[in-house]
């Protein structure tokens, strides 16, 4: 099973987040206490994982404010916390059709949630009952005289009651009637199979911490007592954890006969948790970890003054001294401690989703991108990861849109400030500024990577344009057409007067710079200036009205006028009256060619007040997502193409100068 889709209601700060999807490596953004935590605790008490049980508590868990109102809001049934959709696998779909038939299920879909008082999961499942009675009809054989008193049954209960009371059955119809006992009904086997598929969840926070020492035969009673779980007992059972990933489990640790024996397992212990840490751990790598479990000593506080004292060191080979585990940084503690939960969780057979609290808060930044590398490479293939954070280190600006927006909204009613709860969005490019900002950081740290990495960089003025040239490019390669060279790295500047500052800030990186830029009257002495300074090789410097055929452009005015029109229309969803053609787009400033410039007039003067206003990335970023708008043969389209077409062939040349 792989989750989908999700949405909380009823929890803590979150009335009704709305639904949202879930990718392979989903990221919740926002800033504290939008709510993100309670996002993934609510998504923990679905089915948690025995490592890190969470139970709906209604007094504890349930919006407070509303807390008096429940008995009246959930007259029928208790308040559902957290309703998941879940896509089955094709293991799990033949399963189901062996026992029930191909179409027993009218979707691949299931959805999945958990009421407060529940004691498991409830699975609400789309079954094609008609489906299902008529492959057991046809399981058994049954002739169309034996079919005919059963007709009337529109469920497998009301056809097994009906069977019950059937006066003289027939041979088939009683091997049916056995058949329906065994599996109860269909509701209840699809249930049964898809159980024990239900993957669990294991949370973990960001005060998730290994301790540096246990006390041995502390931790044996622990275990024993069943109070490891406990959650005053997370560094102890962490490092019961670190012992079993090292490869001396705690029930082995007092059977060892010999010293050589055991110093052997403990050196190869030490030798594996150090190549395992080192591989994703870039900071130091002068550092080992040792692992030392000996007999305790008077002198020191308790409970390491008795009994067996298993212990973590790191020892620095740079400067040739070792520390006691705890004695690290925040960061270096709990990178270890979640290397080693997770290198667990990847030993398990069952299916397991991870949520993680605010993971590598205490990191360097490059350290976060090191976890960010272990999300991708070691967890992601066997598990979905669903992670919280504000740090705009922990945000792939590649992968944005796997990210969702965590803010806790208010309304302003008079002047009245009511809460609408936690709220998660798809959409992350529009939203309160100091919630987008770890994005914005990820995307401006990986443009100012890209003119270190990018050795051929083209600068445009903004984010649209690389969307638009994108767009149009692949729009020609599926036609066998010229499209933009890969070398080239897109990477937007904010307008041509920020050129100079990007190449006397970037100049030693021996790159390769070409600029596209738009084109108006008043920054014809810019073009003029840049052109004739010695930062950029000549002819380096292309406008873009040279290839719209206008004497002002924009990368949008390589669109048709109507061309572009229809793609207003389909980004800002404009019908009816408000429904734009070219004629009324031209008509809206007949002062200017310049489309985008008639967009905005267009947008300030017809639309409505209560509309959204018109701004340059919407449209691309819808265009890159419905890739099929450039797909017909229509005249329009064509004229487009052509248009992007001979840019692309004089962007491509300038890699051979």
């Amino acid at each position: 099973m792989i989750l989908v889709e999700v949405q909380v209601t009823n929890f803590r700060s979150v009335e009704d987040s709305g639904k949202f999807r879930i990718d392979q490596v989903t990221s919740l953004v926002g800033k504290n206490e939008a709510g993100k935590s309670a996002v993934l605790q609510a998504l923990a008490a679905l089915n948690p994982h025995p490592a890190t049980p969470m139970v709906l508590d209604l007094e504890r868990d349930y919006p407070r404010r509303l807390l008096t109102q429940y008995p009246e809001r959930h007259k029928d049934q208790d308040a559902i916390a957290i309703s998941t959709i879940w896509k089955l696998t094709d293991v799990e779909l033949a399963e189901i059709e062996s026992e029930l038939g191909a179409d027993a299920l009218n979707d691949n879909q299931v959805t999945v949630l958990r009421r407060y008082k529940g004691s498991k999961p409830e699975f609400a499942l789309d079954i094609n009952f008609a489906s299902v009675i008529k492959h057991l009809f046809d399981q058994f054989e049954l002739a169309q005289h034996e079919r005919d008193p059963l007709k009337a049954s529109t469920t497998t209960s009301a056809l097994k009651e009906l069977l019950e009371t059937l006066k003289d059955r027939t041979p088939k119809q009683t091997q049916l009637l056995e058949k329906l006992k065994a599996i109860g009904s269909a509701t209840s086997k699809i249930t049964s199979i898809l159980g024990p598929a239900l993957p669990r969840f294991m949370y973990f926070s960001n005060y998730d911490r290994m301790d540096g020492a246990i006390q041995v035969e502390q931790l044996q009673a622990l275990v024993a007592n069943n109070q490891i779980n406990f959650d005053m007992y997370n560094g102890q059972r962490l490092f019961r954890e670190f012992l079993d990933y090292a490869g001396v489990p705690l029930d082995e640790i007092l059977t060892v006969a010999t010293y050589e024996t055991f110093n052997a397992k403990l050196q190869a212990a030490s030798n594996n948790i150090t190549d395992q840490i080192l591989e994703y751990w870039t900071q130091n790598p002068d550092l080992t970890v040792e692992v030392r479990i000996e007999s305790a000593k008077s002198g020191d506080p308790q409970p390491f003054n008795t009994g067996i004292v298993a212990r973590a060191r790191i020892y620095n080979q740079l400067h040739r001294v070792d520390t006691p585990f705890s004695e690290r940084s925040a960061g270096f503690v709990w990178f270890f401690s979640f290397l080693v939960k997770f290198a667990q969780v990847k030993k398990e057979t069952a299916p397991v989703v991870l949520l993680l609290d605010e993971p590598g808060l205490s990191l360097h930044g490059k350290a976060q991108g090191d976890l960010l590398r272990y999300f991708d490479e070691k967890l992601a293939p066997h598990h979905q990861i669903i992670y919280s954070t504000h740090s705009p280190f922990m945000v792939s600006a590649d992968k944005l849109l796997q990210a969702r927006i965590v803010e806790d909204q208010v309304e302003q009613r008079g002047a009245r400030r009511v809460p609408l709860g936690t709220k998660v969005r798809e959409d992350v490019l529009t939203g309160d500024p100091d919630t987008l900002f770890p994005l914005q950081g990820a995307l401006g740290y990986e443009v100012t990577q890209s003119l270190f990495i990018g050795k051929r960089t083209l600068l445009v003025e903004g984010p649209s344009d690389i969307l638009y040239l994108n767009a149009l490019s692949s729009a020609l390669a599926k036609r066998g057409r010229v499209k933009l060279d890969p070398r080239w790295t897109l990477c937007p500047s904010g307008g041509i007067g920020n050129i100079r500052s990007f190449m006397a800030l970037f100049a030693g990186n021996k790159i390769d710079v070409a600029v596209l830029a738009d084109y108006a009257t008043g920054q014809k002495k810019q073009i003029e200036s840049l052109r004739a300074s010695d930062i950029l090789k000549a002819g380096r410097v292309l406008t873009v009205n040279e290839f719209a055929n206008k004497a002002e452009a924009d990368v949008e005015d390589l669109f048709d006028d109507q061309l572009f029109a229809e793609l207003l229309n389909s980004a800002y969803q404009l019908a009816g009256t408000y429904s734009l053609d070219a004629k009324k787009l031209n008509d809206a400033d007949t002062t200017t060619v310049r489309l985008v410039r008639k967009a905005e007039a267009y947008f300030r003067i017809q639309m409505p007040s209560s509309s959204e206003m018109f701004d340059h990335f919407r449209p691309a970023e819808w265009l890159l997502q419905n890739p099929t708008f450039l797909q017909k043969d229509d005249p329009p389209i064509t004229a487009t193409l052509a248009r992007a077409e001979s840019l692309i062939v004089a962007l491509n040349r300038l890699l051979n100068d």
